[in-house]
């Protein structure tokens, strides 16, 4: 058994290591910087008390990006020094940020202990490379992503870090071989156990698990599947039925084999881009319209005609895999559309909540959709700030079972992150229950068939995100504060601009107070709601690893049935145009048209 020793390495503070909504992220170059990773790992474990850490089961992977494989070596030698019993790495250093989740969750370890941490290493649907980004996040025992009275721990401790811990005489592991490696240091022993990437989170997704649900005022647990894997490999074995999933040379490449192939039966050649790369194949592995452009085409969204008929389904993941988009043939749906679709046929549709649905929750940006099926399903709501560490407050009181956002992310309580293969298959599900008398007959309902008698029911959001990179972006902020303070003169601004505009009834700047810990989050976003039902947001965003973005959220409702068709950029077109003046956008960023549109 390998010894090692314990180093102290003086270090001094870095500015700019304060985590966003999804952990730290910046330019692989910037965390190659002398000690950049070393500090901030250690101002997270500082964040923790020592008795959390000492004897502790840490995980410690990502999505496979650039800088990954060192990264991971130097945090294992710092867990080593700092009191960590155990590392658990996914082979090859590969684990989706759900996986992730799930593992801290789900697995028991040799030892009997299941973790309770997690540093992921990814930069979600940012671009990989060594000129590219990099990021850190830390999870927490319930598998969600460290609340913020830790990040700004953390964040306060990177200001003021002296030394860190390292083993540096620890050798590194062959994180490529499953298996456990034994060492033994100051503490005692230490081990690093490589596993199976796929085979936690796989095994997650088809088993039964348990469930608390309430009877008479009492709560109990029952097993129950999350899905129906039987269903859905009827749907997948129909001559009718044609499936494609992209997981952009992401992580969901290490899963989409195991489940979309030899779980359920697809076709082989059903999978695009699912070989995990650390360059993403010199792509943008951002599953929407504009960067999967491999699957778009093939779907017959493409600015040409594809030669052969597209399939019935499609679908993609990010980088982490934990973002999904969904495509029918010829047919886009829209994130916010995708979880209220999700919630409103769960009960029927997927096991896991087939004894109905505790709560339902989204982004504040997220179109309000959802609201209408909670409103129309007499369901608990929650409109919470954006990062997922929201929704896990109220999943671990048990107030809500399903949420969204509306940058394509979804996911359940199963686990405490967003899961985009958990998406896919929700649609899947949704797909196979609607058919499931129907298989064996002519021609099977769609997905623009479900979309469509979705919003005949519910009405119809129409939606779409305008992003502005640089500009004046506290500037224009503060204008639209300042602006709130007469709503006689906003809507006399909107009036000018658009006369068949509604009026403005409530005007204001987001802000939460989580109903469980009664945390207040400020300055979330700017708020426009209109007498009709639509609502203009405008919110800086800080995902990317460089500067600020100005996102504006623009939603035109439709309750009328007859004119839920329209095509949305019609649809949109005056509410677009009051957005665009009102906030004097081109005056302050200097553009006169976006980044990009979603």
């Amino acid at each position: 058994m390998v010894m090692f020793k314990v180093s102290r390495v003086t270090t001094s503070p870095i500015d700019g290591q304060k985590p966003g909504t999804s952990g730290l992220r910046k330019k692989v170059k910037v965390f190659k910087q002398q000690n950049y990773l070393h500090n901030f790992v250690q101002s997270s474990f500082n964040a923790l008390s020592p008795e959390k850490i000492r004897g502790m089961t840490l995980v410690v992977s990502g999505d496979g990006r650039y800088f990954s494989k060192d990264a991971i070596q130097i945090i294992i030698k710092m867990a080593a020094a700092n009191g960590v019993r155990c590392v658990w790495v996914g082979q090859n250093g590969l684990l989706s940020t759900p996986a992730v989740s799930a593992v801290i969750r789900e697995r028991v370890g040799k030892d009997g202990k299941k973790a309770s941490g997690a540093f992921i290493l990814t930069a979600s649907h940012n671009p990989g490379g060594p000129n590219e980004d990099f990021g850190i996040k830390y999870n927490m025992e319930n598998g969600g992503p460290a609340p913020e009275a830790i990040t700004d721990k953390i964040y306060e401790n990177t200001k003021s870090i002296k030394e860190y811990i390292i083993a540096e005489d620890l050798p590194d592991v062959d994180i490529s071989a499953i298996g456990i490696t034994n060492f033994t240091g100051p503490e005692g022993q230490f081990d690093v156990e490589v596993f199976d990437s796929a085979s936690d989170y796989v095994k997650l997704m088809k088993s039964t698990c348990h469930v608390s649900s309430e009877d008479a005022g009492k709560a109990y647990f029952r097993m129950r599947s999350i899905f129906d894997f039987q269903s859905i490999q009827k749907l997948l074995s129909s001559p009718k039925f044609s499936f494609c999933y992209d997981a952009l040379h992401g992580v969901g490449g290490a899963y989409a084999k195991s489940i979309f192939v030899e779980e359920l039966g697809a076709k082989e050649s059903s999978l695009l881009n699912c070989v995990p790369k650390e360059d993403f194949g010199g792509g943008h592995p951002d599953p929407n319209l504009t960067y999967a452009k491999e699957l778009v085409a093939r779907m017959g969204l493409g600015k040409s005609d594809t030669k052969d008929e597209p399939p019935e389904f499609g679908a993609a993941s990010d980088g982490d895999a934990d973002r999904n988009m969904i495509l029918g043939k010829r047919f886009f749906v829209t994130p916010s559309d995708s979880v209220a679709i999700i919630a409103a046929n769960a009960v029927e549709a997927i096991p896991y909540f087939s004894s109905g649905l505790k709560g339902v929750a989204r982004s504040m940006p997220t179109s309000a959709a959802l609201d209408v099926v909670a409103k129309h399903l007499n369901l608990k709501f929650f409109e919470v700030p954006t990062g997922w560490k929201f929704f896990g407050n109220l999943m671990d009181a048990g107030l809500c079972s399903i949420c969204g956002e509306e940058s394509f992310g979804t996911g359940s309580d199963h686990i405490r992150e967003k899961d985009g293969i958990w998406a896919v298959l929700s649609w899947l599900s949704i797909l196979a229950y609607k058919n499931k008398e129907n298989l064996g007959g002519e021609k099977l309902v769609t997905v623009e068939e479900i979309v469509r008698e979705h919003w005949a029911t519910y009405g119809r959001h129409y939606y779409t995100r305008y992003d502005y990179e640089a500009g004046a972006a506290k500037e224009l902020m503060a204008y639209l504060v300042k602006l709130q303070s007469s709503l006689t003169e906003v809507n006399k601004i909107v009036k000018g601009i658009r006369p068949d505009v509604s009026n403005v009834a409530k005007a204001d700047e987001f802000e939460y107070k989580d109903p469980v810990d009664s945390s207040i989050s400020k300055h979330q976003g700017i708020r426009y709601m209109f007498e009709d039902g639509s609502r203009l947001v405008f919110r800086l965003s800080g995902t990317g690893s460089e500067g600020a973005t100005i996102r504006v959220y623009i939603e035109q409702y439709e309750k009328d049935s007859s004119k839920t068709g329209r095509d949305s950029q019609e649809a949109l077109a005056p509410l677009v145009e009051v957005a665009l003046k009102l906030s004097k956008m081109q005056e302050f960023t200097g553009r006169s048209a976006p980044t990009v549109i979603t």
